[in-house]
């Protein structure tokens, strides 16, 4: 079993629960952890005995494109998306992170981080 990570992917995209969120939209950066099998590909060095990750990216990416109201919603689709076009993800684990959010102060990041 290996841990595959896709790591700080960034997106600017149009998620939030307030409209104006919605209209100005906001930096993402999204965490993807998959486990699964590689051992196939450990053995014969050919990527199709293994997970893309360019496939997975894109995945994220048309994912990030559909609006939000929340984050873990968000979350939930970037899994189920992951685990329907991806046969060999044992287990998907997905941090999705607001950068800079707007609260009325200095705040680097807000995130969610779902298994599934």
């Amino acid at each position: 079993m290996a841990r595959l990570e896709l790591e700080n992917m960034e997106f600017y995209a149009f998620h939030g629960h307030y409209p104006e969120e919605q209209i100005i939209g906001g930096r993402y950066s999204i965490d993807l952890i998959i486990d699964t099998n590689t051992l196939a590909a450990e053995k014969s060095d050919d990527l199709t005995d293994t997970i893309d990750y360019s496939k997975i990216y894109g995945i994220v990416k048309k994912e990030m494109g559909v609006p939000a109201k929340l984050l873990e919603h968000l979350a939930r689709r970037i899994i189920d998306s992951v685990r329907n076009n991806i046969k060999d993800a044992d287990q998907i684990t997905v941090r999705v992170s607001k950068l800079n959010p707007s609260v009325g102060g200095k705040m680097e990041k807000f995130s969610v981080i779902l298994s599934g």
